[in-house]
């Protein structure tokens, strides 16, 4: 049963609403919907489910775009009701009958709606009953007979009336039956037309014509011999035993296992660290920073706009067959009037084109279908404006759909957020995450850098306790800045250092702590554990996850599966998840810039800052108008 079917404008304006169902939505089904889907360019998607406590909820919808109205039906996601699609339909057909756009209520629809359900519930069990009238029983018996002929045959082989072999599956009971057989028969030889069955049947005769002693085969493994083919050389192999044994090398001296019990004793020339005081403060802070200039987060980048008439001339190109089928003058005269309503065929080659240019701007594979799927559905039935290409229509769709994904919905000012803190005398804490080698230790010393420049005063927490090095280079970075760093040498624990960093930091009065993590994959449990312990320790007021702009399709796979592993690894009720992105290696990827729009639409974080070098200034803002031009280009 529906628990709920709405009619709406896309202005948010609600037209008609179901009044015979007088059950209440538990939570805001619908205000998800329209907040995580349809203003995220997600309404490609088929349905859309929604979870509150005591309920689970999935939704579909469907848009009458020439109107501007958006119909929207709710029900229980146990039930799998067969015929909601059928409903929409009829319903949006139904109601753009008698829409009006001066009018705000519709009352009379109810009764016409109680007929098209009833009619739509028809159909569904009148479809259920054909589907298990007419499903086969042929199939049932041959599994029978299939099933009987293996357990009463055994070993033997079922020959065809061509006297080929039938493979019905059962070639693992065959290869049991011959290795009892191999087993009981200790000398017995194959016939060469069972040698030829077993060719027929596709497989590899293993033994050669050798027998097979089990109880051999058993002693040679125990002695560590085997053969490339597992059994093929068991002959060989067992009359040269004496020779194998004479000539085997000698064992190496194997590595002695590492215990990271806090019991077992100190390696020697293990941490290379300086040593530190009490409080995890190194003295080694000589080295004095060069002013390298001004960071280039605070230069407004400026961006021709040269490529929009080159844009717009190679979507033309994709017309041309199109217009040699419909006529010179009917193609000159849907263009003088307009077009009566798009439809799925005339926006198909459009899009396809723009998919494949998307997948060459590094773009994810998935989210390039995802995206032109909701311009598909947003363009669908819509009219075609007179002297405008279904290709520049679609264009300029997907431009503003793209513009809408990389704006960001909350306010990125972090300088705002830092002075924030400062008045609740608390240090702004930022936690840099992300796999390994992607540049979060030398990003980190350029956010510093920024920091400075703003007269803020930082400290660097050493919390990669696990890669050779990592404490050594951002002591490196703490020395150019002249900053202080928070270091306790390596092995660890990452939380308990980054809680310490936070404690010293609040009694020195420091206003930011950006804190270094080890690089992790995304599929490694113990350390995105470790990571989950870290965040959910600390409670940072800001999570960067830093990426590279050269990844495509694997930047799904690391954002979605380090949110999912934050969120289940959680043990308390505010899970904190990627607030923001860092993009680096960006000055290296010329125009694939694909990977900005594909963490954010995977992920829903801003992009709040870009790596374009190797210098303390290569930080800069991410400039959506470009990198949309960059991505239609």
């Amino acid at each position: 049963m529906l628990e709920q079917l709405l009619i709406f404008t896309r202005g948010g304006l609600i037209l008609w609403t179901c009044k015979e169902f007088g059950n209440a939505l538990k939570g805001s089904p619908i205000d998800t919907l329209i907040r995580s889907c349809l203003l995220e360019e997600r309404s490609g998607g088929v349905s859309f489910n929604y979870d509150a406590p005591g309920a689970a909820y999935t939704l579909k919808w469907t848009f009458h775009n020439d109107l501007g109205l958006v119909f929207v039906a709710v029900y229980q996601r146990i039930l799998h009701l067969l015929y909601v699609d059928d409903l929409l339909s009829m319903v949006k057909q139904s109601f753009s009958e008698i829409y009006d756009p001066k009018r705000m209520a519709y009352d009379d629809f109810g009764e016409t709606f109680r007929q098209l359900r009833e009619e739509a519930e028809a159909r569904a069990e009148e479809l259920k009953k054909t589907k298990q009238a007419g499903k086969p029983v042929g199939s049932v018996k041959k599994q029978v007979q299939v099933s009987k002929a293996g357990l009463e045959g055994g070993n033997r082989r079922i020959i065809s009336e061509g006297g080929t072999k039938k493979d019905d599956g059962d070639g693992d009971k065959a290869k049991v039956g011959n290795l009892t057989n191999g087993h009981s028969n200790d000398n017995h030889r194959m016939e060469d037309g069972s040698q030829k069955n077993d060719l027929a049947n596709g497989k590899e005769n293993a033994t050669d014509n050798v027998a097979v002693d089990l109880s051999k085969l058993q002693k040679l493994r125990s002695k560590g011999v085997r053969g490339r083919g597992g059994v093929r050389k068991v002959e060989s192999i067992g009359s040269k035993s004496s020779k194998v044994a004479a000539v085997e090398p000698a064992k190496k001296a194997s590595k002695k296992n590492r215990v990271w019990s806090d019991a077992a004793p100190k390696q020697e020339k293990l941490d290379f660290t300086d040593s530190v005081d009490g409080n995890g403060i190194s003295d080694h802070v000589d080295i004095a920073a060069a002013d390298v200039g001004e960071s280039m987060m605070d230069k407004e980048e400026v961006f021709s706009s040269d490529s929009e008439s080159e844009g717009d001339d190679e979507p033309g190109s994709d017309e041309k067959p199109e217009a040699k089928k419909t006529g010179w003058f009917s193609s000159v005269f849907q263009s003088i009037t307009g077009k009566a309503n798009l439809e799925r065929t005339d926006l198909e080659p459009a899009l396809k084109a723009l998919k494949e240019r998307l997948m060459t701007k590094n773009v994810a594979e998935e989210i390039a279908g995802k995206l032109c799927e909701s311009v598909e559905a947003s363009l669908e039935g819509k009219k075609l404006a007179s002297f405008t290409r279904v290709s520049s229509t679609v264009q300029g769709a997907m431009e503003d759909a793209l513009v809408r994904i990389l704006t960001p919905r909350r306010s990125i000012d972090i300088m705002r957020d830092v002075h924030a803190a400062k008045e609740q005398r608390r240090p702004y804490v930022v936690v840099f995450v992300g796999v390994n080698g992607v540049g979060k230790s030398t990003n980190l010393a350029k956010v510093a850098y920024w920091l400075l420049q703003h007269k803020v005063s930082v400290m660097m927490a050493a919390c990669d306790t696990f890669r050779s090095g990592a404490v050594e280079q951002l002591r490196t970075h703490a020395r150019r800045l002249q900053i202080p760093i928070f270091e306790k040498g390596y092995e660890k624990d990452p939380a308990v250092v980054a809680k310490e960093a936070i404690q010293e930091a609040t009694r020195n009065g420091t206003d930011v702590v950006l804190v270094d993590t080890a690089g992790r994959m995304q599929d490694n449990e113990p350390l995105m554990r470790a990571l989950s312990k870290l965040i959910n320790l600390n409670t940072p007021d800001l999570v960067l996850f830093v990426g590279e702009a050269l990844v495509g399709n694997d930047a799904v796979d690391q954002l979605s599966k380090f949110n999912q592993k934050l969120s289940d690894l959680s043990n308390t009720g505010n899970t904190s998840l990627i607030d923001g992105i860092l993009l680096t290696k960006f000055d290296t990827i010329d125009d694939k810039v694909g990977a900005a729009l594909s963490m954010v639409y995977i992920s829903g974080a801003p992009v709040m800052f870009v790596g374009c070098g190797q210098s303390y200034t290569d930080l800069k803002k991410l400039n959506v108008k470009a990198i949309v031009k960059t991505l239609l280009k």
